[in-house]
This record gives C-alpha cells, sequence and structure tokens, in this order.
C-alpha cells in the first residue's frame, strides 16, 4: 500500500489486517495518543515529513516504541524521552556516587528510557572502608539497590530495563557471575560479564588470570588468581542453567566502531538488550527497517533499499534534533549533543529469506546478508556525511580518526569514503544496531531482528460467548501466506527452507549475527534458543564460537532451563481432600503441628510463627511479631491475620507466597543487605515471610510423608498437568515459558521476551 500525500483516511484493520486484532491491540495499548486516528498517528510520528511518513504506509519502515508512544507528547505537558536507551556514569567508589547512581536510574526510567550501569569501580567485598562496617560487603551487594530502583518506578504500565555489568578482571566476578542462582536476588536487570581477548586466550590455552582491584582512596590492591577455563566454564553453565550473566566481548566493542581512534572517547557500559555499547550519559535513538518488503519479482531491490535507508537516516537526526531538551538529565543532553548517536536496524530477514526460498543460516542466506549489510551501512554513512554538509558534522568528529578505523576501512566502498572526505565528516557518531522489535514485529506481523522464525504456529486463546476459553493454532503469518499462495493445508507439507529458532544449528544462527555485526557499528541484540538437550560442554564451544566470529555478544536460551521456572507461575498442587469451597473459612482446632523462624529484616528482628493441619500438613494459621526495634508491629499483626484467614479459606500456600513475593523491594532491606549482610534471604519483610513460610510448609511435608520435597512436589505437577490437559484442548498443553499477562508461550528472541499471544514484551 503506498500512500501519497494528501491521501488521508487510512483505517487501521487495513494497515495492519482486519484479522490482526492483536496488532491492532498492540497500537491501540501501546503507542495511540489520546483517541487519535491512525491517519493522525502517522502525522505524529513522522513529524509531519511525508517521505517518512510514506515509508511507514507501506510498513517499509517504523520507529521503535518510545519514539512511537512519546513524539510530540511535550507539546501537552508530558516529560518523556524518545530515547529506549540509556547509559549513566558508572558509580564512583563512594556511598554517595553509589546513591546518586541510583537517582539518574529513577529520573531516566522516570522520562521512560532504559538504563546501563557499570559497577566495576566499586570496591570487591573484603576491602577496607572508613566506616562502622570496617569491609565493604562489595559492588555486587549494590546490584539490589539498583534493582529495585528499576521495579519501583513506572513508566505508563511497563518498569524501567536494566542493564548491570562488571568487568571480568573485577575480583568480586564469581559473586556476580552468581548471584543470580539466588531467584529473589537483582530480579529486575540484565547482567552481563564484559569479556576481554586477555581471558579469552586464557581460557583457550588453559592459563590462569589475574583478577585485580586497586582502592583509589586508601591504595589497598586486592588481587587473586584464577584458573581462566573453570571460571569460564562455570560462566556459560550459569547461561545453560539460568540463560545469565550474558557475555559482551569487550575488545570488539571497543574496536568495531566509528570511534575507535578517538582518545577522548570511551563506552561506559551498554543498554539493557546490549545492542547500545554508550558512553557515560550516552543514548541512542532507533528505528527499523523491515528487510522482506524489498523483496520484488524473486530478487531483492537494492536500488529502493538504499534511498529508504537514506531517509531513515534523516528521519532519525530529525527526531534526535528535537528530542534533545527532552532527555532527563543534563549529562544525557551534553552527550547527545556531542556525539549524535543514532541506532537504524532491520527486521524481517527470516521473513525475507523465506519469500526468496532461502533457508535461513545456509551459505546463500549469509552470502545475501552481506550484500544487504554493505548496502546499508554505505547509504547510512553516505546521508550522514551529507547531512554534515548540510548543517555541521557532530561536534566531536575527526574526519582523519573516522576514517582510518577498522570499522570504516572495511566497510566504506570508494564513492563512500570519497563523499565523506568531501562533505568533512559525518553528523552520527554512530548509525546502526540490531535492536529488540518484539511488540513492533508482533504488531506488523513480521519476524523479528535478524532472527529466524520463532516457531511455525503458536496457540492462542479467547473466549468464548459462552464466557469459556477457546484455543486454536495460529500460523506465523509468512507462514500462512505462503501456504495460502501454494495451497498447503498442513506445516508438514512445507518446503525444508522454513526452519525455526528450536531446530536451527547454533554455528549457522553465529554464522548468520556474524555477517550482519561486520556492517554493524554498535551491536546486536539476539537469543540464540537451543534445545534442552544441549549440554554445558556445546554451550561453552558456543560462546568461544561467537568471540572468535567477531560478534560483540550474545545470549542464550536453553528450552527447560532454571529461568524457565523463575518465569513460569505453574498452579499450585490440588489437595482435594478437606479443602473448603470458595470462600468458605474453616474453623480450626487447637491439634496443630507449629513451626518458628527467626528472620532478620531491614529494620529488626521478626518472630514468623506457622500452623500446620497434623494430617494434610496445610498451612492453616500463621503469627508475625516484630521484636523490639522491628517496626510497625501492628502492621505485621493485620498481615499474619490476612494470611491466616486465606489459608483457612482454602487459597493454597503457592498462591499466599507468590502474592508476598509480589510486593515491591524495601529501602531498609536492601541498604542493611549491602551494609551488614545479616538479612534474611528475600527483599522485604512479605518476601520474606513467604520464604520462611514455604520453607516450613516443605519441613512440615517431608515429616509427615516421609519423601523428599523435590519428589513430592514433581508428583503434584504432573497430577496438575493432567488436569489441566483434560480440560484443555491438545494444543494449549505443554506451555514452559508463560507469558506474565495471558499465560501462553512466550518467545525469546532479539535479546528480548516477548508474547505472540496478547503482545507483551519485556523491552519495549
Amino acid at each position: 500500500m503506498k500512500i501519497k500525500k494528501g491521501i488521508q483516511k487510512v483505517e487501521l484493520k487495513d494497515y495492519l489486517g482486519a484479522d490482526n486484532t492483536l496488532g491492532m491491540d498492540i497500537w491501540e495499548n501501546k503507542y495511540r495518543f489520546n483517541g487519535e486516528s491512525f491517519d493522525q498517528f502517522v502525522e505524529r510520528v513522522s513529524g509531519g515529513d511525508a517521505a517518512v511518513a510514506d515509508l511507514i504506509y507501506q510498513k517499509k519502515f517504523i520507529f521503535a516504541g518510545r519514539i512511537l508512544a512519546n513524539r510530540g507528547l511535550h507539546k501537552y505537558g508530558k516529560k518523556v524521552t524518545y530515547s529506549n536507551c540509556y547509559v549513566v556514569s558508572a558509580p564512583d567508589d563512594s556511598l554517595e556516587s553509589i546513591f546518586e547512581t541510583a537517582k539518574a536510574l529513577a529520573r531516566t526510567y522516570s522520562y521512560g528510557g532504559g538504563c546501563g550501569v557499570d559497577i566495576g569501580k566499586l570496591r570487591p567485598r573484603g576491602a577496607k572502608v572508613n566506616n562502622a562496617a570496617k569491609t565493604t560487603s562489595g559492588s555486587t551487594s549494590f546490584m539490589q539497590l539498583f534493582s529495585m530502583v528499576t521495579e519501583i518506578i513506572g513508566q505508563n504500565g511497563r518498569r524501567g530495563a536494566l542493564m548491570i555489568t562488571i568487568p571480568c578482571s573485577h575480583p568480586d566476578l564469581a559473586d556476580f557471575i552468581d548471584i543470580k542462582s539466588d531467584l529473589t536476588k537483582v530480579t529486575k536487570a540484565n547482567i552481563s560479564v564484559r569479556i576481554t581477548d586477555e581471558f579469552m586466550h586464557a581460557v583457550e590455552n588453559h592459563k590462569n588470570y589475574l583478577l585485580k582491584f586497586t582502592v583509589q582512596d586508601t591504595g589497598e590492591v586486592i588481587q587473586k588468581e584464577i584458573d581462566a577455563y573453570a571460571m569460564f566454564a562455570h560462566l556459560a553453565e550459569m547461561n545453560w542453567d539460568y540463560a545469565e550473566p550474558g557475555m559482551l566481548f569487550w575488545d570488539r566493542i571497543s574496536s568495531w566502531n566509528l570511534l575507535a581512534n578517538t582518545k577522548d572517547f570511551e563506552f561506559a557500559g551498554t543498554n539493557p538488550c546490549a545492542e547500545e555499547p554508550l558512553p557515560a550519559g550516552g543514548s541512542c535513538l532507533l528505528g527499523t527497517i523491515n528487510l522482506s518488503a524489498y523483496v520484488k519479482n524473486g530478487s531483492f531491490d537494492y536500488e529502493t533499499f538504499s534511498g529508504d535507508v537514506k531517509t531513515s537516516v534523516t528521519a532519525l537526526n530529525d527526531v534526535l534534533d528535537e528530542g534533545l531538551p527532552l532527555h532527563p538529565l543534563p549529562e544525557q543532553r551534553e552527550s547527545v549533543k556531542n556525539w549524535r548517536q543514532i541506532g537504524l536496524g532491520v527486521l524481517g530477514i527470516a521473513d525475507m529469506l523465506i519469500k526468496l526460498g532461502i533457508r535461513y543460516g545456509s551459505p546463500e542466506a549469509v552470502e545475501l546478508s552481506d550484500k544487504v549489510g554493505r548496502t546499508m551501512i554505505n547509504s547510512a554513512l553516505v546521508r550522514s556525511a551529507e547531512l554534515a554538509a548540510e548543517k555541521e558534522p557532530f561536534p566531536k568528529c575527526r574526519l582523519e580518526e573516522i576514517i582510518s578505523t577498522p570499522f570504516f576501512i572495511e566497510n566504506a566502498d570508494e564513492e563512500t569514503v570519497n563523499i565523506v572526505k568531501k562533505c568533512g565528516g559525518l553528523r552520527n557518531s554512530q548509525l546502526l544496531t540490531i535492536a529488540p522489535t518484539g511488540s513492533i514485529s508482533t504488531m506488523l506481523g513480521i519476524s523479528g531482528g535478524i532472527e529466524p522464525i520463532f516457531s511455525i504456529s503458536y496457540t492462542r486463546k479467547t473466549e468464548s460467548l459462552h464466557g469459556e476459553p477457546v484455543y486454536y493454532k495460529v500460523f506465523a503469518k509468512i507462514v500462512q501466506d505462503y501456504m495460502e499462495a501454494h495451497n498447503i493445508e498442513v506445516e508438514q507439507e512445507l518446503p525444508d527452507f522454513f526452519v525455526t529458532a528450536g531446530n536451527l544449528d547454533y554455528r549457522e544462527r553465529i554464522a548468520m549475527q556474524a555477517v550482519w555485526q561486520k556492517h554493524i557499528d554498535a551491536s546486536i541484540s539476539s537469543t540464540v534458543n537451543v534445545p534442552n538437550s544441549f549440554t554445558k560442554e556445546d554451550t561453552e564451544n558456543l560462546y568461544i564460537s561467537a568471540w572468535k566470529a567477531g560478534l560483540k555478544g550474545v545470549t542464550i536460551f536453553r528450552d527447560g532451563c532454571r529461568r524457565t521456572g523463575i518465569l513460569t507461575h505453574e498452579e499450585p498442587g490440588s489437595e482435594k481432600d478437606g479443602t473448603p469451597s470458595r470462600g468458605e473459612i474453616v474453623r480450626i482446632s487447637d491439634q496443630l503441628i507449629g513451626k518458628k523462624r527467626t528472620l532478620h529484616t531491614g529494620c529488626g528482628t521478626l518472630h514468623c510463627e506457622a500452623f500446620f493441619n497434623p494430617e494434610t500438613g496445610k498451612l492453616m494459621e500463621t503469627f508475625l511479631t516484630k521484636g523490639s526495634k522491628g517496626g510497625c508491629n501492628s502492621f505485621m499483626v493485620g498481615l499474619s491475620r490476612m494470611i491466616s484467614i486465606a489459608a483457612r479459606g482454602g487459597v493454597s500456600i503457592d498462591d499466599i507466597v507468590d502474592q508476598l513475593e509480589s510486593t515491591i523491594d524495601c529501602p531498609s532491606y536492601i541498604v542493611r543487605t549491602a551494609l551488614r549482610r545479616d538479612t534474611s534471604p528475600g527483599s522485604s519483610c512479605p518476601k520474606a515471610v513467604g520464604i520462611a513460610l514455604t520453607d516450613m510448609y516443605e519441613e512440615m511435608q517431608k515429616e509427615l510423608k516421609g519423601i523428599p520435597v523435590a519428589k513430592m512436589r514433581e508428583e503434584i505437577r504432573e497430577k496438575v498437568s493432567e488436569e489441566k490437559t483434560a480440560v484443555a484442548c491438545p494444543e494449549c498443553s505443554g506451555i514452559k515459558n508463560p507469558c506474565p499477562v495471558c499465560g501462553q508461550e512466550l518467545s525469546f528472541e532479539g535479546g528480548c521476551n516477548s508474547c505472540r499471544n496478547c503482545g507483551y514484551s519485556k523491552c519495549e
């Protein structure tokens, strides 16, 4: 659909497809402002530029979510940013600086931006401090503080997004790697290790590696020598088991860009999904080109694509200028003014390859990607140079430093080199990136980023006229279009170039990302999905292959890993015997078995008593009392009464604990954990109570039944699974990674989690 200037009244259903109710819901809930029509929406987000509006109408280009949602809203007095990505200055080694960083995170989240922060400047655990603690609890103890800030600052129905990084040379490296094995810690942040080539060479050669930190204000040197391979293997195992921490290949990040030879520039960290390495205070605006839109008559239209890349670069520069005063912090406005980063990316590569009959990951796919990527970077460089001539280069631009970088030398054609020299530089210090496109690609019905299609089909749930759920199979849009065009009725008849994230060899996946990284001056957010049978050794080999292939970073998600447990909210075991009807409060006798835990919380001591049915072991009553310095006793008594009446009303302990663990983190709990390290597991009083109740319940069950708790719970889950299967259709059983909104299967794509059923996305 090509819309020329002046043509109006394009209906959303015509743009997205009349049957694309999910896409319409995403637009309505995420991007539409104040009841605007679709034409008014396009007018707003395009800034009135007819060429940009035309690309949006044709589904060739679309801005990232923050621009779609926020552009123009400052006219209505709203304090919002157009940027998805920020990196705040790394905190210096003092409490004052640490809490200033927390303040910067909070302010940035309040404007709608996600953040990255590096904790490499913070002294390691055991270092001397001149306060009551005598020695520090270490750099990782403050991660929970930053995670808590991310949780509590709202962004119009979404929470802030955070990336925490640490250098591989920091003595707290092992603590950092292990921190998310405790499922109650740092739950609102992604974490990654900044890996150097020196470390990886030590891994390859099975040599030792020195972890070293010098405390600036005391001169104290803390160092330890480690087995590099053993540490790397442990890091890979955590990825295999928990899908974190990610690995950022920092030397590749630092050397493969347009500023690699600029002496007064350095990257301070990355944004939450790692596609944007940025300096302190750095920010980036994002937009995406749909590659599948350029397949015409069985070939790729390079000429039109090149022109549209140039239009998109212009569009992002216009948004950058318009949004410059809208950044939350002065250091962000200063950084953006000096460096002018933009991030033009792609989506729809899987759709493009299917249209061309090319198998994702094949040599033909790599060759095509190489050609498309090279066209894209040269077109972007040319347009940025032209804009520099029309206006001026970015303030920190030094032409000779740019054209001598390995990235520029490798990518710029002779004509591009001449144009850049003639124009005196570039308007932008950074041009291309590949960011997550979960909500946008779902809305448009196009495959995300550079990844293969996640699956051929998925299950959708809807409510029938009788109020009961109805499940049905939905094919990915490109699959449905192909099947209709070729009169195919069952997916088994699809040709072999229909590969998915789940059945692709990881080496082919790495090859595809590597060829794109060759032409991307920023980075790529991506997830390599691997089967449950993928071994720890396979994981090590994947990361070594990624490093050798020149990737800047990569994450994996193994089907069935423990992260599944983090994301899954399984129904509790059904204990039908003696379970009261919903709302019926049962009487209890004095013949209960009591257990007690003494908890240390942020504000003192908390005594937690739980009483269980001696026959079934079910929770029946709780008593919570504070110690002499334990804060508000009336509040805890009230909470214990509510827990008791819920338990006596038939609410399972799993659901009770789930509600307790859904509360936000408590500042006093976080501070005491960081400074004194004596708190009980959890990050607030309700969470600590939930953990204690679970512990006492499991102890009670073990005493009653004399069997391992893990085995007992597995039997319960299997029973519940059988009951669910009996009432639901075969297509909807076996959900392993349920969406927190609708409960359907999540997709792990582009370094982010998104839902094809309801449009939920963690990152947008």
